[in-house]
């Protein structure tokens, strides 16, 4: 199981890398901004397995970027920060620069794996 570790790097990109540079956390980010807050709805989006979800969700809480409601117990709500929410432009960035140069004009992008 991964666990979060901040960067010393003295460069933010290398900082920023060390939580977002990860390919799970990228797409629950993008699922978070498409409504997604339970470890269920996550879990149904994504094709992600239990451990690597716990485990990825537990940096972006550890790092900040989500809030667990309630922090203890099950049923929880994975609420993102202002850290979190002002990670949207830069979902959007990578989201449009996908779909600008990485499908053929014949194919649709979704913004969902589900």
């Amino acid at each position: 199981m991964k666990s979060f570790t901040p960067s010393r790097s003295p460069c933010p990109i290398g900082r920023a890398s060390r939580i977002v540079g990860d390919r799970w956390a990228l797409l629950i980010l993008r699922e978070a901004f498409l409504g997604a807050e339970r470890f269920e709805q996550f879990l149904d989006r994504l094709d992600i397995s239990r451990a690597a979800l716990t485990s990825r969700l537990g940096i972006l809480v550890a790092a900040g970027i989500f809030e667990r409601v309630p922090p203890e117990g099950k049923r929880a709500v994975y609420r993102l920060t202002d850290a979190g929410r002002d990670l949207r432009p830069t979902i959007e960035a990578l989201r449009a620069w996908g779909d600008a140069w990485l499908f053929a004009k014949e194919e649709p992008a979704r913004d969902s794996a589900g």
